[in-house]
């Protein structure tokens, strides 16, 4: 049998190189995709995670809150029971008048 001559060369050698040239586009279209498919999950799992966190911190700060209320709760009994206070003024006075009135005291335990 005899060998067929192609009669446009230039075209299959055209051909050709489109058709790597599309093979080439394809592939990296494929792993622009598969990239973005892997970003899109990673944006998916940080954003779970950074909204887990959130809510551990909302949970933190109503602790916290609860605890500051507490504790003003314990300062106002405190600054109350503070006012109910004897002075130390007022006890030095007390021990003066006590200081006079000793001597009759001891007279009287004989």
């Amino acid at each position: 049998m005899a060998k067929q001559q192609n009669p446009y060369p230039d075209i299959t050698a055209l051909l050709s190189d489109f058709n790597t040239k599309l093979r080439d586009m394809e592939e990296k279209q494929r792993l622009i995709k598969d990239r973005l498919l892997l970003i899109g999950k990673n944006i998916v799992s940080d954003r779970e995670e950074v909204l887990q966190e959130i809510s551990e911190i909302k949970v933190k700060i109503d602790h916290q809150n609860s605890e500051l209320e507490r504790i003003k709760d314990t300062l106002s009994s405190l600054i109350e029971e503070i006012q109910n206070l004897a002075r130390k003024s007022e006890v030095e006075i007390l021990e003066r008048q006590f200081k006079i009135f000793q001597p009759f005291l001891e007279k009287k335990k004989y």
